[in-house]
């Protein structure tokens, strides 16, 4: 009994041994990842929690958005020139009309019979012309008769006058050959005169064919005025009268709409009209069609204002090719702003010299922020702590920026920041340069 003691005794202190040598290793291999997760916790723990932004372009102001309603380019009244019945009227509101159609008929049968009356006219001038003619031609040989009659006579004189020297004749009969030469003469002179009166005649018949071509024209010009024809390629917006209704001269008939453009009349305070010339482009939304915007242009700036609300009008002529848009639309316009875009950021995001960032450095931006307005160019120059991102290790770097306008809270900045880098915006602690940090669930994500 004694020896199995002895025995148990002495299995027990090996089993103790064995136990004590297996197991010591274990000390080293915990205190080296308790090592780790000490220095991982102390790392999380040193990296300072930040709400960072992507840079991104913009305009520091919102432009102003203009409202107005959508009209024709211009706007046709179809009169009646003439007075008579209508006899017929072809379109009706909505259609569409090209320029030189035949829309309605006048009764023509009185513009018809006094342009059959000033045509009989003109042909009984033109007969008269004839007439006047023919005798113009007999008094021409009329002419050329006497003229031969008197170089026969002026002849006949001279040899008469050759005998009476010769004495071979009376004086008498040599002055009966001088009369009759005169005589001759006298006849060739009469017959030049009745050709030159009956030329002054003839002009006088053709002068009044002219004028009568006038009347005849004229009445045919005033009987196609009985068919009234579209002076322009648009829509009917108003029928005025019907068929049957009994027009004057100046009666409307219809009024038509030019949509081949269309534009807007908007009303811009004086304190914007600086920022628009003639000629501007400007991106016009329709409510009508939402998901499209056009483009268009200024093409009229009023030279007066309304005395009172101090708004000039502005119009502005949209393309319409399709003629898509119709009248009474509302239309928005956003005017081009000739200000380059800029990254702009929020003054919160602008550092102090020393760095810091935090409820403190919020005051003295806002505290910066209110001297700004009063003077915008005091202070030019900021820092911006710029994140870059390896892995999941996070480190901000301060940089130098050039800042310009400050509006709402929001600031330019005119260099020294690109777009899509990304910005701290707030921190929990002051930042340093090569800071290491955490982003916060607040923080803009990169796309």
């Amino acid at each position: 009994m004694q020896a199995n003691r002895k025995n148990i005794l002495i299995t027990s202190v090996l089993s103790i041994g064995l136990l004590s040598a297996g197991c010591g290793s274990l000390p080293n291999e915990s205190a080296e990842a308790e090592s780790q997760r000490r220095e991982g916790k102390e790392e999380s723990d040193s990296a300072v929690p930040v709400d960072a932004s992507i840079a991104r372009s913009g305009m520091l102001q919102k432009e102003p958005e203009y409202t107005g309603t959508t009209t024709p380019l211009r706007t046709v009244s179809l009169r009646s020139r003439v007075e008579g019945q209508l006899l017929a009227l072809n379109v009706d509101v909505g259609d569409a009309v090209k320029q030189g159609q035949i829309i309605a008929q006048i009764d023509d049968a009185l513009l018809r019979t006094t342009q059959n009356q000033a045509e009989a006219e003109l042909a009984a001038l033109k007969s008269e012309v004839a007439r006047e003619e023919a005798r113009i031609s007999n008094a021409r040989a009329e002419v050329e008769k006497a003229r031969a009659q008197l170089v026969q006579a002026q002849a006949d004189s001279q040899r008469q006058q050759q005998l009476v020297k010769e004495g071979a004749i009376a004086q008498q009969t040599a002055e009966q050959a001088r009369t009759e030469s005169l005589t001759a003469a006298q006849s060739l002179r009469a017959a030049q005169q009745t050709v030159r009166t009956e030329q002054q005649a003839l002009a006088a018949a053709k002068g009044r064919v002219v004028a009568q071509q006038a009347v005849v024209a004229e009445a045919k010009e005033r009987r196609s005025y009985s068919k009234l024809t579209s002076a322009v390629t648009g829509v009917v917006l108003e029928k005025v009268t019907e068929p049957g209704n009994f027009l004057q001269a100046g009666n409307e008939v219809l009024r038509l709409g030019d949509f081949s453009r269309v534009k807007v009349v908007v009303q811009v305070s004086e304190l914007e009209l600086g920022k628009i010339r003639l000629g501007q482009s400007v991106k016009v939304r329709l409510d009508a069609f939402g998901n499209q915007t056009y483009t268009g242009q200024v093409t009229r700036i009023s030279p007066a204002a309304d005395t009172t609300a101090r708004l000039i009008p502005v119009e502005v002529v949209i393309p319409n090719s399709d003629r898509k848009i119709g009248s009474g639309l509302l239309a928005r316009i956003n005017f081009e702003s000739q200000t380059q875009a800029r990254v702009i950021i929020p003054e919160t995001a602008l550092q102090g010299r020393d760095g810091g960032t935090g409820a403190n450095q919020q005051k003295q931006n806002t505290t910066a922020s209110s001297s700004s307005a009063q003077s915008p160019n005091s202070n030019r120059q900021g820092t911006v702590f710029v994140v870059t991102q390896t892995g999941d290790k996070a480190m901000v770097t301060a940089r130098a920026v050039t800042l310009g306008e400050r509006s709402d809270g929001n600031v330019e900045i005119l260099s020294g920041l690109q777009p899509g880098e990304r910005f701290v915006t707030r921190s929990g602690k002051p930042l340093k340069d090569r800071s290491i940090v955490r982003l916060s669930i607040l923080s803009e994500q990169q796309s």
